[in-house]
């Protein structure tokens, strides 16, 4: 089971997912909170394996509520950011504080449980839209710093071409095709990358890979 916190300052909204991801065999919810604060503190007592996190909260925001999540190291939780904002500040910040998905909430409940299972899975969930307001956050941002040589360094010729496939936010099955290898060989490199670049997951590695000058804005 997937144990899921929802964290959302409207309560017809935390209702409402409640209802219908508890209707899901593989979900659990262990609990709501209705700021950033409370659900730092019900995280911390439920240990729930997923927060759907709302941006705008009183108290404290969701993006505040994330970096303190997941500060701490250990084992967190997966942060599927849930905002009806789908802004350029929102999408980046997001993913900088260590959210490993960002859904709009006009998603249907049928993308919402799926999400909550790629996230739980390890797997990055950027939607369409939301990477290309990524990819043109770091266009504005400008130039990149270096790449980080060493750490680059440590990754093979595939793993590299890899990361940079994981980057331009192409599925397994998407990478597995224009490489014209096996999906499990994708996700073993993908698995590998992380662990060389100790990175969370693929989120992180799409930051990584544009922050680090692997791949630019426009390639």
């Amino acid at each position: 089971m997937i144990r899921v916190l929802i964290a959302d300052d409207q309560g017809m909204v935390r209702t409402g997912f409640t209802v219908f991801l508890s209707a899901q065999p593989d979900i659990q919810v262990v609990g709501e909170a209705a700021d950033g604060r409370e659900a730092v503190r019900r995280a911390a007592e439920l240990a729930p394996d997923v927060v759907l996190m709302d941006v705008r909260m009183p108290v404290m925001n969701g993006l505040e509520a994330t970096r303190e999540l997941l500060a701490g190291g250990g084992r967190s939780p997966k942060v599927l950011i849930l905002t009806t904002f789908d802004l350029d500040d929102y999408v980046y910040e997001a993913l900088r504080a260590g959210a490993s998905g960002f859904l709009l909430k006009d998603a249907s409940a049928a993308q919402l449980a799926e999400a909550v299972r790629v996230v739980a899975a390890g797997d990055a969930l950027l939607a369409p839209q939301v990477t290309r307001r990524l990819i043109h956050e770091f266009a504005r941002l400008g130039v990149p710093r270096p790449a980080a040589g060493r750490r680059l360094a440590e990754l093979t010729e595939r793993e590299t071409e890899v990361l940079t496939l994981v980057a331009q936010a192409l599925s397994n099955q998407e990478i597995a095709d224009k490489l014209f290898v096996a999906e499990q060989t994708v996700k073993t490199h993908v698995g590998r990358v992380l662990m060389k670049l100790g990175l969370r997951d693929r989120a992180q590695a799409i930051v990584w890979a544009y922050e680090n000058g692997l791949v630019r804005p426009g390639e």
